[in-house]
């Protein structure tokens, strides 16, 4: 019989792989307690929508037990995709088929509500912000929170995105600017309000670039739609422009004119959205990411290895949660577990990330047949 002490695992951050990991350990009768910096789980918008895909974050969803609750929210109809040139010509057109379940579109939100409501109470601390992971390697482990607050942990799980403060305890890796930035822009009842928005965009995505430039506009559930305005720029664009944030009238009126000679249908997706922008400069890791064995300290999704959004990243992040979780519940040392987590994960994730090096600048390229293809084959 064994009689040693349930092992003390944290899980830092309350996104989709963080939570994924906690219910699954749970599911083996495992406790992990899950700290996030929000002050609760609608502190801030949570984002657009994403496609969940047969081969990883399904899978992730399946070990859950949350795969059909997830299916009865998702939108198959979100698979559909339209690849427009910038005179808004549609160059290519995927219609999904009615029993197509490869990667349904869900709001962000709707996931992280799914994952949380799946959770035994209690199990995530909400307004507890990582400072510092100290301890020894060997364990316990400290974490010491903005709070004051201090805690042991004979396992800490980073899953606290790209700017990971546990990824500092094994690695000194930070992300790079890519060159490409994302500005976001809302349109809500597009229905009533943006009719010609609603048809332009279908049931799904509809995108364009020119080589320089890009769109990708992306329908949400409760009939809204989001726009991703794409440009290789400094990151600091908006204020190298004499701009600030906030300056939504100036923004405008920049991004129209450097956007002058796209159709005026397309164009509507810059100037005619339902309050401020929302600058989104993307970041990736070095490739490839990888770092020494700790017997205490592991990361997971964005923590392990940010890369390009080409949907790649929460499939990724919730496949790791997933293939953690097993591998605790299945070894007997979380030494063990960790081991075996890694060997499979870290070529994964290089494989992954040199694929997507750089292609950042796939977004804008006239050739992109479906901004969610690469890298997941």
């Amino acid at each position: 019989m064994n009689t040693a002490p349930a092992p003390r695992i944290a899980i830092i951050g309350a996104g989709p792989g963080g939570l994924t990991c906690a219910r699954i350990l749970q599911r083996h009768g495992i406790t992990a307690t899950v700290y996030d910096r929000d002050a609760g789980p609608d502190a801030r918008d949570q984002g657009g929508t994403l496609d969940l895909h047969a081969d990883n974050g399904q899978i992730a969803l399946r070990e859950a037990g949350l795969l059909e609750e997830f299916f009865q929210l998702a939108r198959p109809e979100g698979q559909e995709m339209r690849q427009m040139d910038p005179a808004g010509t549609i160059r290519s057109h995927h219609v999904p088929k009615e029993d197509e379940r490869f990667k349904p579109e869900i709001d962000r939100g709707q996931l992280r509500r799914l994952l949380l409501d799946s959770l035994n109470p209690g199990t995530v601390h909400w307004g507890r912000t990582l400072k510092t992971l100290g301890g020894p390697a060997e364990g316990p482990r400290q974490l010491h929170f903005t709070d004051g607050s201090t805690l042991e942990a004979d396992l800490v799980i980073g899953a606290d995105g790209a700017w990971s403060e546990v990824r500092r305890a094994l690695s000194p890796a930070v992300p790079r600017y890519t060159g490409v930035s994302f500005l976001e822009a809302w349109f809500h009842d597009v229905g009533t309000r943006h009719p010609d928005i609603a048809e332009l965009v279908g049931g799904g995505s509809a995108a364009a670039a020119d080589g320089d430039r890009g769109l990708f506009a992306q329908r949400n559930s409760g009939d809204h739609i989001r726009v991703y305005i794409i440009q290789r720029v400094p990151a600091d664009w908006i204020t190298a422009g004499g701009l600030a944030p906030g300056d939504t009238h100036g923004i405008r009126a920049l991004l129209l004119e450097r956007y002058r000679d796209w159709a005026p249908r397309l164009r509507r997706l810059i100037a005619d959205n339902d309050g401020l922008y929302v600058d989104r400069p993307i970041f990736a890791l070095p490739v490839p990411h990888t770092w020494e064995h700790n017997p205490t300290v592991t990361l997971l999704g964005d923590a392990a290895h940010l890369m390009p959004p080409l949907g790649v990243g929460v499939n990724l992040a919730m496949l790791d949660a997933c293939e953690l979780a097993l591998a605790i519940a299945h070894h007997d040392t979380l030494d063990d577990a960790v081991r075996v987590y890694e060997k499979t994960m870290l070529p994964r994730s290089t494989e992954a990330a040199q694929l997507l090096d750089g292609a950042a600048e796939h977004l804008l390229s006239t050739e992109r047949p479906d901004f969610a293809d690469h890298g997941n084959h």
